[in-house]
C-alpha cells in the first residue's frame, strides 16, 4: 500500500484515524502498531515476519545492553545486534550484486540467491541499528516495552521511505504525546502538500523522463529535457513522500524530523547535502563518520573517511557500481571543496550556484541510469559529443508539452512559494482571507490528485527500491 493509492486515502487512512482517536490513550500505540502491520503487509505479507525479527533481536540485545554494567559485554551484545542487522540487510540487498561481481573476477558460477528486495528494509534496519548503538552509548535507555519500540521502527508513516527517526528524537512521545485540532490541521495540511508533490508533479514529470528511455528520436535537447525531469522528479518524489510521513506524524501527535530544506539553492555541494535526505547524512556523520575519526585525524585520513563514508552512502541507494560511482564522486567533490573549493564558491555565489545545479543534475542521471555506460552515453549527448541532432520534431513537442511544468517544478524547488505565504499570513487582512482559502484550495488539490490517480497509473515512490 502506498499513500498515493485510492486505498490508503479513503478507506485505510480514515479508518486508522477513526480507530486511533476512539482508543484510549494507553491502546493508542498498539492500534498504532496493527495498522503499521497491516499496511506493510498490504504489499509484503511474508516480510512482516522479517521486520518482526530484526525488531525483536534490536529489543533483545537493547535490554541486555542497558541491563549489562560491564562495557566488554556490553560491547559484544551491541556487535551481534549489528551483525544480525547488516547480515539480513546484506543478504536480500547485497548478496547478489557480490555474488556476481566474485563471479565476473573469478569465472566461477556460483548461483545466485534471487531474493526479493523488502520494501524500506535499509530504512528499518537503520533505525534499529542506532537504537542498539545509542542504549550503547548510554544516551537513551533501553525500551522495555515491545510495543512501543516496535511502534518506533514499523510506524507506518515512515516505515517505507523515512525520514529515518532517532529513537532519541520520539522517545518521550512513545510513553505521551498531546494532540490538538491545529496539529491535525497542520498534518493534514503537509500531507495534502507532499500529496500534490508526488501525483501532480513527480509522477507527471515521470512520464517525460520515461517518454526519454523508450524514445528513437534523442537529440541533445531531449536529454536536457530527460535530465531536468529526473532532477525534480525524484526531488518531488522523495521530499513529497517526506512531507506525506511528517504530516501524518503530526496527525497523531508525533514530531518527524525535517528532511529536505530546499538543497537546490544551495552553493556548494557540501551545502546541498547539508539540505537533502538530512535525517541520511546525519546518520551517516553520527554512526560512521565520526566513529572513523570524523575530521580530529590526519589529512590524508579525514579525506579516506569521508570516501568511506560516501562509498556506504552510494551503495546504500542501491547495490549496483552506478550508486557506487554515485556516491564516489560526491565524496570527491567533498574533498575537493573543502581542500580547495569553498572560498571560492563562497566568494562567487551565482557561479557556485551553477556549479551544485550542473553537478547535481550530472549525478542523478547517473543515479537514475540502468548502468555506468548508459548514464555516460546521456551525459555525453547532453554536452554534444553523441553525435546527435541538437533539436528533432519530438523533443520540442516534449518542451512544449513540459515547460510549464518543468518552469512550475524549478519554482516549487526554491523557497519562493513559502516566502510568499508566510508574507500573506504576516498581513492582516491578507491573513484572514487566506485562512479562509486555504481549506478550500487544499480540498481542490485532493480533489484532482484523486482524480490523477483514477484516471491514471500505478506510479510507486522511488525510494521504495531502497
Amino acid at each position: 500500500m502506498v499513500f498515493s493509492s485510492i486505498s490508503f486515502l479513503y478507506y485505510f487512512i480514515p479508518s486508522v484515524v477513526l480507530l486511533y482517536f476512539l482508543s484510549p490513550d494507553r491502546f493508542k500505540n498498539s492500534v498504532l502498531l496493527l495498522a503499521s502491520l497491516f499496511f506493510y503487509g498490504w504489499g509484503e505479507p511474508r516480510y512482516v515476519i522479517l521486520m518482526l525479527a530484526t525488531i525483536t533481536q534490536g529489543y533483545v540485545f537493547g535490554i541486555l545492553i542497558g541491563r549489562s554494567h560491564n562495557r566488554k559485554r556490553s560491547k559484544i551484545f551491541l556487535t551481534a545486534s549489528v551483525l544480525c542487522s547488516l547480515a539480513t540487510l546484506g543478504c536480500f540487498k547485497y548478496a547478489d550484486f557480490f555474488i556476481e561481481n566474485f563471479n565476473r573476477v573469478t569465472g566461477l558460477s556460483l548461483p545466485l540467491l534471487r531474493l526479493a528486495l523488502p520494501i524500506g528494509i535499509s530504512f528499518y534496519t537503520f533505525q534499529i541499528l542506532s537504537y542498539v548503538v545509542d542504549v550503547y552509548r548510554r544516551q537513551v535507555p533501553a525500551q522495555k516495552n515491545y510495543i512501543d519500540l516496535a511502534v518506533y521502527v514499523a510506524m507506518f508513516p515512515q516505515l517505507i521511505a523515512g525520514p529515518i527517526v532517532r529513537y532519541s528524537h520520539i522517545a518521550g512521545q512513545l510513553k505521551g504525546r498531546s494532540h490538538s485540532l491545529e496539529d491535525a490541521a497542520a498534518g493534514i495540511r503537509r500531507f495534502l502538500t507532499g500529496l500534490s508533490k508526488k501525483v501532480l508533479l513527480a509522477d507527471t514529470l515521470g512520464q517525460l523522463a520515461e517518454a526519454f528511455r523508450v524514445t528513437k528520436e534523442q537529440s541533445v535537447l531531449f536529454c536536457w529535457l530527460y535530465a531536468a525531469a529526473i532532477l525534480l522528479q525524484i526531488y518531488f518524489d522523495f521530499s513529497g513522500y517526506s512531507d506525506m510521513a511528517i504530516g501524518l506524524g503530526r496527525l497523531f501527535g508525533f514530531r518527524f524530523p525535517e528532511n529536505f530544506n530546499y538543497p537546490y539553492i544551495s552553493g556548494s555541494i557540501t551545502e546541498f547535502w547539508r539540505r537533502w535526505h538530512m535525517s541520511l547524512g546525519s546518520w551517516f556523520r553520527d554512526y560512521l563518520y565520526i566513529p572513523l575519526g570524523g575530521n580530529r585525524v590526519s589529512r590524508p585520513r579525514w579525506f579516506c573517511n569521508i570516501l568511506l563514508v560516501w562509498l556506504a552512502t552510494g551503495l546504500w541507494h542501491g547495490a549496483a557500481w552506478n550508486f557506487v560511482l554515485w556516491g564516489l564522486m560526491f565524496g570527491a567533490l567533498l574533498v575537493l571543496e573543502k581542500q580547495w573549493l569553498l572560498p571560492w564558491l563562497k566568494r562567487h555565489p551565482v557561479p557556485g550556484h551553477f556549479y551544485v545545479l550542473l553537478l547535481i543534475t550530472v549525478s542523478f542521471v547517473l543515479f537514475d541510469s540502468p548502468d555506468i555506460s548508459s548514464a555516460c552515453s546521456v551525459v555525453v549527448s547532453m554536452f554534444g559529443g553523441g553525435k546527435l541532432p541538437l533539436v528533432t520534431t519530438e523533443s520540442l513537442y516534449y518542451l512544449k508539452s513540459y515547460g510549464i511544468l518543468l518552469a512550475a517544478g524549478l519554482i516549487g524547488a526554491t523557497p519562493l512559494l513559502s516566502w510568499i505565504r508566510k508574507k500573506i499570513q504576516a498581513c492582516g487582512r491578507a491573513a484572514r482571507i487566506w485562512n479562509g482559502a486555504e481549506p478550500v484550495l487544499l480540498a481542490g488539490l485532493l480533489a484532482v490528485c484523486t482524480a490523477f490517480l483514477i484516471d491514471g497509473s500505478f506510479h510507486p515512490f522511488l525510494y521504495f527500491r531502497f
